[in-house]
Formats: C-alpha cells, sequence, structure tokens
C-alpha cells in the first residue's frame, strides 16, 4: 500500500480523495461514503450501512449510522455550519470504523475544496510540521463552528 506521507513530510495527493463539503451537505454524504467504503477494506474493516434522511419540503437532511444521527440542516442547526456538519458527519462514520485500526481519515482543506486522506496519527503530524500554514494541515474534522476541527494560520 503506497505512504500517503513520506519520510520528509510531503503528503501525496494522489492518494486523497476529492469530496467538497456543499456537494456533502446538499443531500451527498452517502454518495461520498460509498465512494470511500471500499477503501475501509484495505483496513479490514466491513463498510458500515449509512441512511440518508431528506425532506426538503421540511429543510431536513440529517445521515444516521450505528444508532447515531447526524443532523446537516433543519431546525436548530444554522445554515451556515451545513458545510461543516456535513464534513464532521462522513469524517466520524468513517473514523468510528477505523477506530481498531491504526489510521484515521483525516481532512485537507474544507469548503469545495475538501478532501480526505487516510493516515496514521504518526504521518498527520509529519505532514504538519512540514508544511507552513496551519490552514494546510490534515485534521480531524469536529462539530463545533466555527472551524470545524480545522486549524487555521489566524
Amino acid at each position: 500500500m503506497p505512504e500517503p506521507v513520506d519520510d520528509s513530510g510531503e503528503i501525496d495527493y494522489d492518494l486523497a480523495l476529492h469530496l467538497d463539503a456543499e456537494d456533502l451537505a446538499e443531500q451527498g454524504i452517502l454518495s461520498a461514503y460509498q465512494q470511500v467504503a471500499p477503501r475501509l477494506t484495505e483496513y479490514g474493516i466491513t463498510a458500515g450501512t449509512v441512511t440518508e434522511n431528506d425532506d426538503s419540503l421540511a429543510n431536513l437532511y440529517s445521515v444516521d449510522f450505528d444508532g447515531r444521527r447526524y443532523a446537516v440542516y433543519g431546525p436548530n442547526v444554522a445554515v451556515e455550519d451545513a458545510w461543516g456538519l456535513a464534513t464532521h458527519a462522513l469524517f466520524d462514520i468513517v473514523n468510528r470504523q477505523l477506530a481498531p485500526t491504526g489510521v484515521r481519515f483525516h481532512a485537507i482543506n474544507g469548503g469545495n475544496d475538501l478532501f480526505g486522506i487516510f493516515m496514521t496519527p504518526e504521518q498527520a503530524e509529519r505532514a504538519r510540521q512540514a508544511l507552513p500554514y496551519k490552514s494546510d494541515w490534515p485534521y480531524l474534522p469536529v462539530s463545533e463552528p466555527p472551524w470545524f476541527g480545522m486549524y487555521h494560520d489566524y
């Protein structure tokens, strides 16, 4: 299996999957998960079932995985947080499945330039040491606005 980060900390972006947070938030989490799921087998994981809940008339969108619901938009969810919440949902679903392994699915960038890449915590740290701008660092998305876990330079 190719290494996502070399000894100098350079990331092999050819191994990253383009995801686009806007697409995720617009009922695209299941589709993105289906793109990521085959890669889980490389780590001995059988992909779980993700269910989308979409009611465009009521302006609701969420996904369910393993007994947990991830709200992306709807009542009590700020519209401006949808991209970050959708990003968190996808990465959390994948990383919950990767928990028994030494690998995590890290985000790179955000918004329309969001990518995901599988790497160990040590590889992610090596990349952070090599990259001069924090906004370029790999991160594990969280559900808290405004940065949703993304490192930032200010």
